[in-house]
């Protein structure tokens, strides 16, 4: 059979395998030490994996509620309001999602249709431009420039126009580290106000920013919360990604609409995990150490790589960081990252595939959340280089 003419019906005809499963690939078949990924490769709290097989024996099996549980909506309202002094009602604001992902494809997939323009960050995670595409809308890009990866506001704001319809940020940012400050957040809320825009705000590493620097969630501020969909990973803050569990807060109004396609998508999330989830949140202690616990992650990598050829500036918040090669080749960073592979045994993520136009900034992407005996053996290799 021709399939050809079924193919051209494809809506994402142009997307090919993820730089994240390439490179992973490569990184088995070359048993090379994997620092790609956004994953641990150290366990969860045995506290954590207990309270799910408890809440397995206690017979949470079925179908979870399609908002979520609502023991679990509580926890988060409390935590939001906690930290950022703005209260989401558990019934009518908070969604429980399968992982952050899903949450930012239902945002996208609720508003943006046909010829709909969706302001896109870059480097950005792989994950806004399919979704986007597959609307029917259009990305529209602002380019962040090396090394500091700093907002432009004013090319920012010359991007609008009146087709404009989401704008998407991510803070702490994957894949440079960088974060915005208030000042970033108040420019942003400033242009925004005038406007119809909604928000997406990705702030799956809200728990993971350094130096005592503070994480200015768009729902700190008025006019930013009344528009904004704020996505969160429970994956990424509790070391458990294979879990796929995240959630999705917004005003009354925006999450109505968001549910009747979260509905259709998925229905529920798993039952037991949130569960456990509800029970663990109820110890701030359990996400608000996580940043002295991958600090001295950061900063032990760091120290490590001092007496290398790469440069850095200290990622502020997620747990990636970015090492400047100029000083060693001029190649395209993903010919030299495919050999540091192939003949070093060591994984990263070259950033030009998050660029405008595949931009080469010379900058490979290490993920630091691993052992300590993987991270010392990271080090070596690169300071070898």
């Amino acid at each position: 059979m021709d399939y050809r003419p079924l193919l051209n019906a494809s809506k994402l005809p142009d997307v090919k395998t993820t730089i994240f499963t390439s490179v992973g690939n490569l990184a088995r078949e070359h048993n090379a030490i994997d620092l790609s990924q956004g994953f641990p490769n150290f366990e969860a709290d045995e506290e954590l994996k207990s309270l799910v097989t408890k809440a397995m024996h206690e017979g949470h099996n079925q179908y979870a509620p399609m908002q979520g549980y609502y023991g679990l909506r509580e926890q988060i309202s409390e935590k939001i309001e906690s930290l950022h002094n703005r209260r989401y009602h558990p019934e009518k604001e908070i969604t429980i999602t399968v992982g952050a992902t899903e949450a930012i494809f239902t945002a996208i997939t609720t508003f943006v249709g046909k010829g709909d323009e969706v302001m896109v960050i870059k480097p950005a995670y792989d994950c806004y431009e399919p979704a986007i595409i597959v609307n029917g809308g259009k990305p529209i890009y602002v380019q962040l420039d090396a090394p500091d990866y700093k907002m432009d506001w004013t090319a920012f704001q010359g991007k609008i126009t009146d087709k404009t319809k989401m704008v998407i940020i991510n803070t702490p940012h994957n894949p440079s580290g960088m974060i915005l400050s208030k000042w970033d957040m108040e420019q942003l809320e400033a242009i925004l106000k005038p406007t119809n825009i909604i928000l997406l705000s990705d702030e799956v590493y809200e728990h993971i920013i350094f130096d005592k620097q503070t994480h200015e969630s768009a729902s700190r501020f008025t006019d930013l919360a009344k528009r904004s969909f704020i996505c969160a990973s429970f994956g990424k803050t509790f070391h458990v990604t294979g879990w796929k569990v995240g959630y999705c807060v917004a005003p009354a109004a925006l999450m109505a609409e968001f549910r009747k396609v979260h509905q259709f998508a998925v229905f529920c999330v798993d039952h037991p995990v949130q569960h456990a989830l509800a029970t663990y949140l109820k110890h701030p202690s359990h996400y608000l150490e996580l940043i002295n616990f991958y600090q001295e992650k950061r900063d032990f990598f760091l120290n490590g790589i001092k007496s290398s050829k790469f440069k850095f500036k200290p990622t502020q918040g997620t747990y990636f960081q970015l090492l400047d090669y100029s000083l060693i080749s001029m190649e395209e960073d993903e010919i030299i990252g495919k050999r540091l592979i192939t003949q070093n045994s060591l994984a990263s993520i070259p950033i030009s595939s998050f660029n405008v136009n595949n931009r080469n900034d010379y900058m490979l992407r290490f993920c630091f959340a691993k052992k300590q005996e993987t991270l010392e053996q990271a080090i070596e290799i690169l300071c070898s280089l």
